[in-house]
């Protein structure tokens, strides 16, 4: 973790990580037709969110600026089929980064 990262209480459970991916995702989304209080880990970025490439992107740079590098987002898109990004929830992006944060082989 570099300096600008802050590891904030909770940030190592799935509930912590939920509430930083829906701020990034309330900050990708202007607040347009965004109500936190619908998302769930079952929403999907594409369908759901009309999130496009572009906005995955940013998105996986705002997963490494907030949790580091070991999140690699990029690499994480690049291991899954097409159909398989398209379908991308919420849930998928939580997932990745936990699973990231508590491999000690990352760290």
């Amino acid at each position: 973790m570099n300096s600008n990262q802050v590891q904030a209480p909770g940030l190592d459970t799935e509930a912590g990580v939920f509430e930083e991916v829906l701020d990034m995702l309330e900050g990708l989304l202007g607040g347009y037709a965004f109500d936190r209080a619908e998302i769930t880990m079952d929403t999907e970025l594409s369908n759901d969110l009309d999130l496009e490439s572009f906005d995955l992107v940013t998105l996986g740079g705002l997963l490494s600026a907030r949790f580091g590098e070991r999140v690699n987002f990029a690499e994480f898109l690049a291991e899954i089929d097409l159909e398989r990004v398209i379908r991308l929830t919420v849930g998928d992006v939580v997932g990745r980064v936990t699973s990231r944060l508590s491999d000690p082989e990352e760290c």
